[in-house]
């Protein structure tokens, strides 16, 4: 319990430094600059190509025209942006927010490493293949879940419980095996999951629950469609700093039982201590 509080308040003290905020506003940044790119080079090739879409099919082409002939005016050249804003906005967000989760991780862990355990050792007990294929194992089994438990959220208080919990599973997964994937050997990554899993899962089930807030602000931005623009980066940006959150309380945890281990493990024995293995082994 006393390593999982203090590692919680630094977590929440490192998110308000200056590399935290920048990378968390990263997502907007690339949103920004892939939405002027697709916008410059194929909107109006789009927004033309999904007119005549909507124009070319026959049940809604008929009713374009009836409804033009009652004064709508050209319906489908007002659609067509829309739909286009609807299919492509998705993509770039997840697209985004993937290639800052890539980032992201491995600069806090070293942002955390280089101002608070600057001494301890990196091992290199898993490259980056062997952290991709664990993150996308541990998310084919979170996946699973999710589809197998479905009729369960039919029962109102296990929908409450139930995604979260898989959720907070996956981040404990993911983000404990990246917090240790510098620094630690296979050994100690093993025995530290191993040790430490009702903290490290509690922290997950926490994160789980933080990451639903982004959630009621895009739902709010749906609602209210004036501060749909508004509200969509504000969400975005709440769900990157959460993100930056739980990779800082899983990087101060992590990287603190590691070298609480190894100092335990170099600390000199004591006479009687080592009289008594000595015993033992006999």
């Amino acid at each position: 319990m006393p390593l999982l509080m203090d590692s919680f308040w630094r977590a929440m003290a490192y998110c308000v430094l200056p590399r935290v905020l920048i990378l968390s506003l990263l997502p907007l940044l690339l949103m920004g600059l892939g939405a002027l790119l697709l916008g410059h080079f194929y909107w109006d090739a789009a927004v033309v190509a999904v007119a005549e879409w909507i124009n070319s099919s026959g049940l809604m082409g008929s009713l374009w025209s009836w409804l033009s002939s009652w004064g709508a005016g050209n319906l489908p050249s007002v659609l067509a942006p829309m739909l286009v804003l609807a299919v492509v906005v998705p993509v770039v967000v997840v697209l985004s927010l993937l290639v800052v989760a890539t980032m992201m991780t491995p600069a806090l862990v070293g942002l955390v490493a280089q101002r608070r355990f600057p001494e301890l050792e990196r091992r290199k007990g898993a490259s980056f293949l062997h952290s991709m294929a664990w993150s996308l194992a541990s998310m084919a089994l979170a996946l699973l879940a999710l589809f197998a438990s479905m009729p369960l959220w039919l029962i109102p208080p296990l929908v409450l419980v139930l995604p979260p919990l898989i959720w907070g599973w996956l981040a404990y997964r993911v983000m404990a095996f990246d917090a240790l994937a510098e620094h630690a050997d296979p050994q100690e990554r093993v025995l530290i999951l191993k040790r430490h899993r009702v903290a490290l899962l509690a922290i997950g089930l926490i994160t789980g629950y933080l990451g639903a807030a982004p959630a009621i602000v895009w739902a709010s931005g749906l609602v209210f469609a004036a501060a749909f623009f508004v509200l969509i980066p504000v969400g975005i940006w709440i769900y990157t700093l959460v993100f930056a959150f739980s990779s800082l309380w899983f990087a101060h945890y992590c990287l603190a039982a590691l070298n609480n281990l190894r100092d335990t493990a170099s600390s000199p024995k004591l006479p009687g201590q080592a009289a008594s293995q000595s015993a033992t082994t006999a």
